[in-house]
């Protein structure tokens, strides 16, 4: 330990580097850039992957087929056995299930799928229904209402 450390306790950063102030300092002459090469003059930067002319990684690994990843349309899911939760009658739509803790939104978009039975007459609105949930839904004497991207229901024309 010197004073030089003890200086720096609870300090975010150390002491600088002091390039460039004689070959005594450990950091003088080239002053930490060593001799000739890319890096040796001012102004030098590598762009981000570059590993010194080895074939870089991201040119190394196999690249096939397609992702359609960043186009597909996501959905927050519930199964139909999950609307038991609510009372009957209820109206049930994306915020009811979330303040419910019976999903995490994933997408302000929200689909019904048929897993499961349901056992109350609900009204469920959602963007997007299977045909099994839909099935059960009215089955229970419920009702589906489909509603567009906004979650507005359609105007009818």
């Amino acid at each position: 330990m010197d004073l030089k450390t003890v200086g720096l306790k609870g300090q975010k950063h150390g002491v600088r580097r002091r390039i460039g102030r004689g070959v005594g300092s450990g950091m003088g002459k080239t002053s930490t850039r060593g001799h000739k090469g890319w890096g040796q003059r001012s102004g030098a930067s590598r762009r981000p992957g570059y590993e010194g002319g080895q074939m870089p990684l991201y040119r190394r690994v196999p690249k096939r087929g397609f992702s359609n990843a960043d186009f597909r349309t996501d959905y927050t899911i519930i199964n139909v056995h999950d609307l038991n939760a609510f009372e009957d009658g209820a109206t049930v739509d994306l915020e009811a299930v979330i303040t419910r803790d019976l999903a995490s939104r994933v997408s302000p978009l929200f689909k019904v799928l048929g897993n499961g039975k349901l056992e109350k007459k609900l009204t469920v609105r959602a963007q997007k229904f299977s045909k099994s949930a839909l099935e059960k839904i009215q089955q229970a004497g419920g009702a589906a209402v489909v509603l567009d991207g906004q979650g507005r229901e359609p105007q009818a024309t």
